[in-house]
């Protein structure tokens, strides 16, 4: 599956595919464009995420795009420089991204059109152009085709907001360990003073058995390594070699550990903390101490910054008085995630929240009385007017009126 970060790095987005040879095989040419299903369904987090995928999946099966995506760098793809190239694929290339545009334009629409009925504008004339301007991966000007500015614009903003994303889980996880906070705050108001202190106490020793748990390597150590060594690979800790480990953990061949590769080198020291049968262990703290870990090592070790760690990173990283002579490695429960003045702030918001949401329904409440008063008015009225015709009815004689006198 492609992470998040395979699309960074080399659209900043390509190089996370496998790489296929410039040379073409006649023998062996791919199918027409027209019969190629949609890729198989991943997510990098985007709202647009489907659209970037499919774009990305077409415009890899053009020969000549291939050949100029593996001769730009990465800084060239960023200025815009291989967005280009989109002027000599092929038609049938050009004709499915424009269809592909047009789909996501219309899911745009869509999306605001649902947005605005749920903040109670139904009815309104949308100016979707003016709208639209919002969405900064295509250009909205030209809803129609798949243009040079089309692609200029999805590699800049897929590598801004991808680069944002780790900065966005930590704001996640950072709500997700207030929320639980307050929840658990709310939940002892029910209780009577008796409930309260056996819950406090339950809380209290959760807390400690979580904390009682082996040593955790410090990541990327050589201490941490070996472990993974001796007991993921089954090797002699005494013969640890860092090409050796770095071979069998590249394990798409590319020369590289990308981010996947990096977390799963930590899952050793993560079982030592975290088991999903236990209690007291959270999944969701597992995972943020599995992005810690990674972002830790990416700055010790990823000296180019392109979020990749080369061969020759990793043999250098080996050699630090660091990688030898660690320090310790403080987990999450040694590091806050919010302060008691965030968590207050944080309380103070929900509780806005709530009173903005109950002036709502009491709002629509009303609305709803008085379409409820309305409609019974108007029932009534039919009612006055449906015996008023019934009493003209009944008086009138058969033969009688105009023409009717015997």
């Amino acid at each position: 599956m492609w992470g998040p970060s395979h699309f960074c790095l080399i659209l900043c987005l390509w190089a996370c595919l496998d790489a296929l040879p410039v040379a073409v095989d006649k023998t062996k040419v791919s199918p027409p464009v027209e019969d190629l299903e949609p890729p198989e369904s991943v997510d990098t987090g985007l709202h647009y995420d489907r659209y970037l995928r499919e774009v990305i999946d077409f415009l890899e099966k053009d020969p000549h795009f291939r050949e100029k995506l593996h001769n730009t760098d990465m800084e060239d793809i960023k200025q815009g420089k291989l967005a280009k190239e989109l002027d000599f694929v092929s038609h049938h290339v050009r004709t499915k991204l424009d269809e592909l545009k047009r789909q996501e334009v219309n899911r745009l629409r869509t999306l605001i059109k649902v947005k605005q009925d749920m903040n109670g504008e139904k009815g309104i004339k949308v100016d979707h152009k003016a709208l639209l301007k919002q969405f900064e991966h295509l250009n909205h000007m030209n809803p129609y085709t798949f243009e040079v500015e089309d692609l200029d614009r999805l590699i800049k903003s897929a590598t801004n907001d991808l680069e944002n994303f780790d900065k966005e889980r930590h704001e996640d996880f950072k709500r997700y360990e207030m929320t639980k906070e307050h929840e658990r705050k709310e939940h002892l108001k029910t209780l009577d003073e008796e409930a309260r202190k056996k819950e406090e106490e339950h809380y209290e020793e959760m807390k400690k058995k979580h904390a009682d748990h082996p040593k955790i390597n410090h990541p990327g150590s050589q201490d941490q390594l070996k472990e993974v060594w001796e007991e993921a690979d089954s090797l002699d800790p005494n013969e640890f070699d860092p090409k050796t480990f770095f071979n069998l953990h590249d394990t798409n061949g590319d020369g590289y550990f990308d981010e996947q590769e990096l977390e799963a080198l930590f899952t050793k020291e993560l079982e030592k903390v975290y088991d999903p049968t236990h209690e007291e262990d959270d999944m969701m703290e597992m995972e943020e101490e599995r992005l810690r870990m990674r972002e830790h090592v990416m700055n010790e070790v990823d000296t180019n910054r392109d979020r990749l760690v080369s061969r020759d990173e990793f043999i250098t990283a080996t050699n630090r008085k660091e990688f030898l002579e660690p320090d310790g490695w403080e987990t999450l429960e040694q590091n806050p995630m919010y302060t008691e003045e965030e968590l207050r702030e944080f309380e103070q918001h929900l509780a806005r929240e709530e009173q903005d949401l109950n002036l709502r329904s009491n709002e629509l409440l009303k609305q709803r009385e008085e379409l409820e008063r309305q409609q019974g008015q108007l029932n009534a009225q039919k009612m006055e007017l449906q015996q008023e015709c019934w009493g003209l009815k009944c008086t009138r004689q058969p033969g009688s009126g105009p023409g009717g006198e015997q």
